[in-house]
C-alpha cells in the first residue's frame, strides 16, 4: 500500500517516459514505446496499491500537503488527495491506457513519428492523473491545462493532413472557452474562500465549516456565491467533456489516430469534466441550502446533461464514418454521467464513467482495428462482410456494442445506465431529464446495430473491405482484456451487490431485490430491444449490397437524414454567428489599432518631434547661444588677465610704483582745483 505522500509517483512514472521519449532520436522507437509500456505499467501498480490503501478507510480523505513557494505573508499550498473515487479513477485510467498503448504497438508501426507518438501519449497520461490525484484546484488546473495541450499534439499528430491540424486548434480553442470560465471560478472560490485546498484540516474548500460559510453568501440578484462559482467550474467541465454547446470541438478529435481516439473518449480526457463535478460536487450541491434561490449549480448541470444526452444519440444515427459515429455516441454518454450528477447521484456517474472507459476504449480499438485492416477505409457504406474474415475484432466489437447499448444483466453498460435512469426517474425538480434519457436508450441501441450490421454483415463493397484480415495479436488482446471488462465491471454494482456505490460513499448500501423497482427496469429492457429490433429490420435483414445504395433512412426523410448527417448544423451556426462575430471584432480591434490608436500615436510622436526641434532650436540658438557668447567673453578676459599674471616679482613691483604715481598725480590735481 502507498499512502497519499507518495501518490505524485503515480503521474510521475509516464511523465518520466514522455521526457526520455522527447531526448530519444527518432529511430530510438524500442526504447520509447518501451518506456511508455513499463511506466504505464509502473503507474497501474502504484494505483492498485493506492486502491487498497483507500479502500482500508473509505470514509476518509487522506492527504498530503506542501508548500509550492512562499507569497509574501503567505504561500502557495498544493497536496495530493487518496479516497477511493480518485483510486478507482487511477486504476481505470492506467490500467485502460496500458491497453492503448499496446495497442498503438501494431497500429502505428509503419508510422515514421512512431517515437514522437508515444512521448505524446506518456504525457497525455501523466496530465490526466495529475487532475486525479489533485488536492489542489491550483494544481488540478495545472493539470488540467497540460491534458489540453496535449490533446492538441495528439488530435493534430498528423498535421500534415490540413483536417488534423483544424481539428486540432479546433479542439484547443473550444476548451479553452470553457477553460475561460473554470479559472475565473477557481480566482473567486480563492477570494471567498482564501485557499485553493480540497481538504486542509477543516480549513478546505469541500469541507463542512468553509462550504457552511461559502453557502450563506448571496449576490444582489439573489443568487447563491457558490452557485456562481459552480457554474463558473461547470464551463470547463462541460469544455472537456463535450457538452452542448461546447461539444463541436469532440467528434473532429477523430482526425487523430484511432489510439488517441480511444484514450481521448474513453479514459482521459473526456472523462475530466465528469470528474472534476463529481470532486467538488459538495461545492455544487451547497446552494441546496438556500431553497429560495433563483437557480441551482446541479440543475443547470442536469439540464445541460439531458440535452446533450439527446444530442448525441439524434446525430449518431445519421453518421457514415465509423468513428464519428462512435464520437458523438461519446457524446451522448458523457451527457448520461452530467444527468447523474445533475439530479444528485454522483456515484452513478462514476459507475457509468468507469463502464463506459472500457467498452468505448473496446469499440474505438475495434473500430482501430477494422481501419487498420481494411488500409484506413473508414467509411461504413465501403465495408461490410468483416464479421468472416476479422472474427476476433468482430465478436469483441460485438461485446462493446451491446455493453453500450445497455443488453441487460450481462453487460456492464446496462447496470450503470439503469442507475442513472433511476437516479433521473426520482428527481423531484422535473421529469424532462428522464424522459431524454429514455428517447436516448432507444437511440443508442438504434444507432449501434447500423454500426455493427454496416460494418460486419453482408458482403465487402470495397477492395479494402474485401481484402481485410484479422490485426495482429499485439492488437486483437487488449480487444479480449477490454470485452473481458466490459462484462464484468458491471457486476461490481447491481442492486444485488453495490459493492462500488459502498465503497465510493464510505457508507454501506444495502442490497436489495432485483425486481425492486422493476417496472422502471422493464421499461428500460423493452426500451432497448426496441431499438435493437429496429437498427436489426432496416440493416440487417435488409444488408447493404453497394457502397452507392442509399440509407433506409435517408430515404425515407432526406431532408432530416442530411439535416442530422451534418450535426444539426452547429458548425454551420457557429461560424455564421460566433466565428463572424469573433472576425468584426478582430477586423474591428485592427481597425482601432492601425487607424484610431495607431494614428493617436503617430499624432504624439510627430508632435513630440516637433516639440523636440523647437526645443533643440530654442536650445541651441538662444539658450546656448547667449551662454555660449558670455563664456566667450569670460574666456577673453580670463586670457587677457592671464598674460598679465607672469610670476615676476619686479614686474609686479614696476606695476605698483606706476600705479602709486598715478594715484599721487590724480590726489595732488585733485587738490590744486
Amino acid at each position: 500500500m502507498i499512502d497519499a505522500a507518495h501518490l505524485w509517483l503515480i503521474p510521475a512514472l509516464p511523465l518520466l517516459a514522455a521526457g526520455i521519449g522527447a531526448l530519444t532520436p527518432r529511430s530510438g522507437r524500442r526504447l520509447a514505446s518501451g518506456a511508455a509500456i513499463a511506466a504505464m505499467a509502473g503507474a497501474f501498480l502504484l494505483s492498485c496499491l493506492a486502491l487498497q490503501r483507500a479502500l482500508a478507510d473509505p470514509a476518509a480523505h487522506l492527504y498530503a500537503n506542501f508548500t509550492w513557494f512562499e507569497l509574501g505573508d503567505g504561500a502557495v499550498r498544493l497536496g495530493w488527495l487518496l479516497d477511493p473515487l480518485n483510486a478507482f479513477m487511477c486504476v481505470m485510467v492506467t490500467f485502460v491506457s496500458l491497453l492503448i498503448f499496446i495497442f498503438s504497438l501494431g497500429y502505428m508501426k509503419e508510422d515514421a513519428n512512431f517515437k514522437q507518438f508515444f512521448c505524446f501519449l506518456s504525457l497525455f497520461a501523466a496530465a490526466m492523473l495529475g487532475v486525479i490525484v489533485a488536492n489542489s484546484l491550483l494544481l488540478l488546473f495545472i493539470s488540467w491545462e497540460l491534458v489540453g495541450v496535449a490533446s492538441y499534439l495528439l488530435i493534430g499528430f498528423w498535421f500534415h493532413k490540413p483536417a488534423a491540424a483544424a481539428a486540432a486548434k479546433k479542439a484547443f480553442l473550444t476548451t479553452r472557452i470553457g477553460d475561460l470560465g473554470f479559472l475565473l471560478g477557481l480566482v473567486w472560490l480563492y477570494d471567498a474562500t482564501g485557499s485553493l485546498l480540497l481538504f486542509d484540516g477543516g480549513h478546505g474548500v469541500l469541507e463542512s465549516g468553509v462550504l457552511g460559510d461559502l453557502a450563506t453568501q448571496v449576490l444582489a440578484s439573489g443568487l447563491a456565491v457558490p452557485t456562481a462559482i459552480s457554474l463558473l467550474i461547470f464551463c470547463g467541465a462541460a469544455g472537456k467533456s463535450g457538452q452542448f454547446p461546447l461539444h463541436v470541438w469532440l467528434p473532429d478529435a477523430m482526425e487523430g489516430p484511432t489510439p488517441v481516439s480511444a484514450l481521448i473518449h474513453a479514459a482521459t480526457m473526456v472523462a475530466a469534466g465528469v470528474f472534476l463535478v463529481a470532486r467538488v460536487f459538495p461545492l455544487f450541491a451547497a446552494d441546496q441550502v438556500l431553497a429560495a434561490g433563483p437557480l441551482h449549480a446541479l440543475t443547470v448541470v442536469a439540464a445541460i446533461g439531458a440535452i446533450t444526452a439527446l444530442l448525441g444519440a439524434v446525430i449518431a444515427v445519421a453518421q457514415d464514418d465509423l468513428k464519428r459515429v462512435l464520437a458523438f455516441s461519446t457524446v451522448s454518454q458523457l451527457g448520461y454521467m452530467m444527468l447523474a450528477l445533475g439530479v444528485g447521484s454522483w456515484v452513478g456517474a462514476i459507475f457509468h464513467l468507469l463502464t463506459h472507459a472500457f467498452f468505448k476504449a473496446l469499440l474505438f480499438l475495434g473500430a482501430g482495428s477494422v481501419i487498420h485492416a481494411a488500409h484506413h477505409e473508414q467509411d461504413i457504406r465501403r465495408l461490410g462482410g468483416l464479421s468472416r474474415s476479422m472474427r476476433t475484432t468482430f465478436v469483441t466489437f460485438a461485446v462493446g456494442m451491446m455493453a453500450l447499448a445497455g443488453v441487460p444483466f450481462v453487460f456492464s453498460g446496462f447496470w450503470s445506465k439503469e442507475a442513472i435512469l433511476h437516479a433521473a426517474s426520482e428527481w423531484d425538480v422535473s421529469h424532462l431529464p428522464f424522459y431524454a434519457t429514455l428517447i436516448g436508450v432507444v437511440l443508442t441501441a438504434f444507432y449501434m446495430t447500423r454500426l455493427l450490421c454496416e460494418v460486419f454483415r453482408g458482403a465487402p463493397r470495397s477492395p479494402a473491405a474485401a481484402h481485410a484480415h484479422e490485426s495482429p495479436r499485439v492488437m486483437t488482446i487488449p480487444l479480449a482484456v477490454l470485452a473481458i471488462g466490459a462484462v464484468a465491471l458491471g457486476f461490481l454494482g447491481t442492486p444485488v451487490w453495490p459493492w462500488l456505490q459502498s465503497r465510493l460513499t464510505g457508507t454501506p448500501i444495502p442490497a436489495r431485490p432485483l425486481l425492486e423497482g422493476g417496472g422502471l427496469m422493464g421499461l428500460s429492457i423493452v426500451l432497448v430491444a426496441l431499438g435493437l429490433g429496429a437498427g436489426w429490420a432496416l440493416y440487417g435483414r435488409r444488408v447493404r449490397l453497394t457502397a452507392t445504395a442509399p440509407d433506409p433512412l435517408a430515404a425515407a426523410a432526406p431532408r432530416t437524414w442530411a439535416f442530422l448527417g451534418d450535426r444539426m448544423k452547429f458548425d454551420s451556426l457557429y461560424a455564421a454567428t460566433l466565428v463572424r462575430l469573433n472576425a468584426f471584432v478582430a477586423a474591428l480591434a485592427d481597425f482601432l489599432d492601425r487607424r484610431v490608436w495607431g494614428s493617436a500615436v503617430g499624432f504624439l510622436a510627430r508632435f513630440a518631434e516637433f516639440t523636440g526641434v523647437v526645443n533643440s532650436e530654442f536650445d541651441d540658438g538662444a539658450l546656448n547661444g547667449g551662454f555660449n557668447a558670455a563664456s566667450e567673453d569670460i574666456r577673453r578676459t580670463g586670457r587677457a588677465y592671464s598674460r598679465a599674471q607672469t610670476g615676476e616679482t619686479h614686474g609686479y613691483l614696476r606695476t605698483l610704483a606706476i600705479a602709486f604715481v598715478a594715484l599721487a598725480l590724480l590726489v595732488l590735481l585733485g587738490g590744486v582745483r
